[in-house]
């Protein structure tokens, strides 16, 4: 009889273990799951490290992340805005001369917040589009008519969705109020050229998967 109760208080324990084991399991997954997912973004994202460090702010810590994000806002004005005002004067389409509006605000817009906060915080900015940037603006300027629109759309489009990655990590992440608001300025800019880069039919979004 002893010996029943004995086994059955030990099955009792294990069986109380395992519950809390599982419980502690189902609390940790969605937190590895999640950072698994933030970091598989980051890496994506194809952000640079330039080994400075954090530095610290009247605005908050100013992390590699967050100086690599201000200069990839401002890269991407330099060749996104000269893409918009070809947009605007060559499309053949009234679609892809409502991107070059578009783009042509938002990116004047950025452009300027992005200088003001590498001003301030003191982050050195590109001057000239960087690598494949520039190549895309010499395949735009040689394309023509009905190419032409559909190379421009391809291109920004591709560009868009990778920095809106980035702009979304660097949203959640930082604890730079300057660049916080420059982010989160960006998310909504940066949706507004999805959206009407989408709405002029021609993005291949087969492409865009191949490419991710």
């Amino acid at each position: 009889m002893r010996s029943a109760m004995t086994s059955g208080r030990a099955i009792g324990t294990v069986m109380v273990v395992l519950g809390l084991a599982a419980t502690l399991a189902a609390l940790l997954l969605p937190i590895q799951f999640f950072d698994g997912n933030r970091s598989v973004a980051l890496a994506r994202s194809g952000w640079q490290d330039d080994g400075k460090g954090t530095w610290k702010t009247e605005y908050g810590p100013l992390t590699p992340l967050d100086r690599d994000f201000i200069r990839k806002v401002r890269n991407a004005g330099l060749w996104e805005l000269p893409a918009g005002q070809s947009a605007q004067e060559r499309g053949t389409r009234k679609s892809v001369r409502i991107v070059g509006d578009h783009l042509v605000d938002g990116h004047t817009e950025l452009d300027r917040r992005a200088i003001e906060a590498g001003r301030t915080l003191k982050v050195s900015l590109p001057n000239q589009p960087a690598g494949k940037n520039q190549d895309y603006l010499d395949e735009i300027a040689k394309a023509k008519g009905d190419e032409f629109d559909r190379v421009l759309v391809e291109r920004l489009r591709q560009a868009h969705g990778v920095v809106f990655g980035l702009v979304g990590l660097v949203r959640d992440q930082t604890r730079n109020s300057m660049v916080r608001s420059l982010a989160t300025r960006a998310n909504a800019i940066v949706l507004d050229h999805i959206t009407v880069l989408e709405d002029t039919g021609l993005v291949d979004f087969e492409a865009l998967n191949d490419v991710k």
